[in-house]
């Protein structure tokens, strides 16, 4: 592994350099909602919350997207974590139901957003990785493919100097920081966020940071990663890991047409325009390494990603930036959107794929603190 500072490489863009920051919370305050988190899940929460005319505190331990929002591998993937056909014998029906709630997401993400933030690319699904392809994730690839056009959702078989597999049209790949970002600013104008303000303790109607006390009859802790050290009622049934990723300085523009996730999911890799890669994976090779709340990446899983990094290249790469988050991972890979308290609903868990999924979770946890709705059989209530 090279000698490189730990730095997240998706700030390096001007976008993230030009954000003006949010002063932490000063003193305790009343409120109709607060929120616990701002990445992509609790903005989305922000939003609905004040669409609904509520007055809204945002509250985060850092910047805006600064954990898992941010530091993920940018893809915005239909669906849930394991592939629909897997996720069809686990969960049944809804499955589908959830895919198509995440498609629509997407649609969302880009009308507020644009293709500048937004590249409608789709992504890969590769069997094993560059080179000879992995026959028995080849043939998962088959019934993968089976149960996407059973349904009338977009896919399509590659084959390509990457190697094989699925190429799936509707996705699309972001600077995950940038997005949060984006959405963050307008609702400054219209809720009161702010950064640097770490949350000690919840209960019913009170959130508690070391600035001051929030006291809130809605409050939503929309965090992934240590959501079992926010809310420990959840301990044992979420559980924190660490996602390691890798920038490079440019190679060959082209050789990643969109993202792509191989090895069964657990590497993936984007490329941009100018050239740039952007890496993560490893986490299954040092499981028992990687659970935790640390965010400071390892030597092993980064000597790894080297190796996978040139492979995806097809070349030598020169690493510019590492880093790490805490993501949440749930028994069953199915997101939690649950009442924990009167009037405090959690949301995460959302296995390594919460770019769409956080989201959804977040207006299904609105619609049960204010309504009482139940949410969709694909959220672990």
């Amino acid at each position: 592994m090279s000698a490189v500072p730990v730095e997240v490489g998706w700030d390096a863009d001007a976008a993230v350099a030009a954000w003006h920051g949010l002063p932490p919370l000063a003193g305790d305050v009343t409120t109709d909602a607060c929120v616990v988190g701002l990445g992509a899940t609790g903005l989305a929460a922000v939003q609905a919350l004040v669409d609904r005319g509520l007055s809204v505190i945002g509250l985060d331990a850092g910047r805006v997207a600064a954990g898992a929002a941010g530091r993920n591998g940018g893809f915005l993937l239909g669906g849930p974590a394991p592939p629909l056909h897997q996720a069809l014998a686990q969960w049944g029906d809804c499955a589908v139901d959830f895919y198509r709630e995440t498609l629509r997401e997407l649609d969302r993400v880009f009308e507020l957003l644009g293709p500048d933030v937004v590249r409608r690319v789709g992504s890969i699904r590769l069997a094993g990785l560059p080179g000879a392809p992995d026959d028995a994730e080849l043939a998962d690839c088959a019934e993968h493919e089976a149960a996407l056009r059973a349904h009338g959702i977009g896919v399509e078989r590659y084959a390509g100097e990457l190697g094989a597999g699925l190429f799936l049209p509707d996705d699309a790949a972001v600077n995950p920081a940038v997005r949060a970002l984006a959405l963050a600013l307008p609702l400054t104008q219209v809720a009161a966020l702010h950064e640097r303000t770490p949350v000690t303790s919840v209960r019913a109607g009170t959130v508690d940071t070391p600035h001051g006390t929030v006291s809130a009859g809605v409050v939503i802790v929309a965090v992934d990663g240590r959501l079992e050290i926010v809310l420990p009622q959840l301990r044992g049934r979420v559980r924190t890991s660490r996602l390691q990723m890798l920038a490079t300085e440019p190679v060959r523009p082209g050789r990643l047409p969109c993202p792509v996730y191989c090895r069964w999911g657990y590497d993936y890799a984007q490329q941009l325009p100018d050239g740039r890669m952007f890496v993560g994976g490893g986490r299954d090779l040092f499981v028992e390494d990687e659970w935790g709340t640390r965010t400071q990446p390892s030597a092993a899983v980064q000597h790894y990603l080297d190796g996978v990094a040139a492979q995806l290249a097809g070349e030598p790469v020169t690493v510019t930036h590492r880093w790490a988050a805490s993501a949440a991972f749930t028994a069953d890979s199915r997101a939690l959107c649950t009442e924990v308290d009167p009037g405090v609903v959690a949301v995460g868990g959302y296995s390594g794929h919460g770019n769409l999924v956080g989201p959804v979770a977040a207006r299904a946890a609105v619609a049960l603190a204010l309504d009482g709705t139940a949410p969709p059989a694909y959220f672990a209530g």
